[in-house]
């Protein structure tokens, strides 16, 4: 048994706390599958710790993720607070998307990065996603571009510097 709810709460909202010593812990699918089950905690700060550690250790073991689509859009559909949906917009991209699944993806992620009552790390994310979404398949770049425009005039510091950063990626 592990004590990823008692490493993962207390302390502020505004800090990720404990999740990184979460990591170390997480050796197998099985593990993995216990942390995932934090995703649906009541309490937001044990919420965005695990989606977190799931984020960091997704970014090597996106495997991991395979048997918890339908619980990622599941979440994706319902998820209010910002901190949740900053993670799901890096997560969704890292699932392995039928033809369907991945336009429902790519619908869920414009309409967050064009959402102007979200968050900037939640829009700033989306966009992130969308790009490596769009790497996975060809024909996005226009209606990335497009958005990508749209967004930047809002004039948005970090946004902006977040899509300056993605051109230059692109063009080089």
């Amino acid at each position: 048994m592990n004590d990823f709810e008692k490493i993962l709460s207390g302390g502020d909202l505004r800090s990720i706390g404990n999740s990184n010593a979460v990591i170390p812990a997480i050796q197998n699918q099985d593990d993995f599958d216990e942390l995932f089950k934090y995703l649906f905690h009541k309490d937001r700060r044990v919420v965005m710790r695990a989606a977190d550690a799931i984020e960091k250790i997704t970014t090597t073991y996106p495997q991991y993720l395979l048997k918890h689509k339908k619980e990622i859009f599941e979440l994706s559909s319902v998820a209010k607070n910002k901190e949740l949906k900053w993670h799901l917009a890096l997560l969704l991209p890292r699932l392995h998307l039928e033809s369907k699944e991945f336009i429902n993806s790519r619908d869920i992620l414009t309409n967050w990065a064009l959402d102007k009552t979200n968050s900037r790390i939640v829009r700033v994310n989306c966009i992130q996603g969308l790009f490596e979404m769009m790497k996975q398949q060809s024909g996005l770049e226009k209606k990335f571009s497009s958005m990508l425009l749209e967004i930047e005039k809002e004039n948005i510091p970090s946004v902006n510097a977040r899509i300056k950063k993605l051109q230059n990626v692109r063009h080089h």
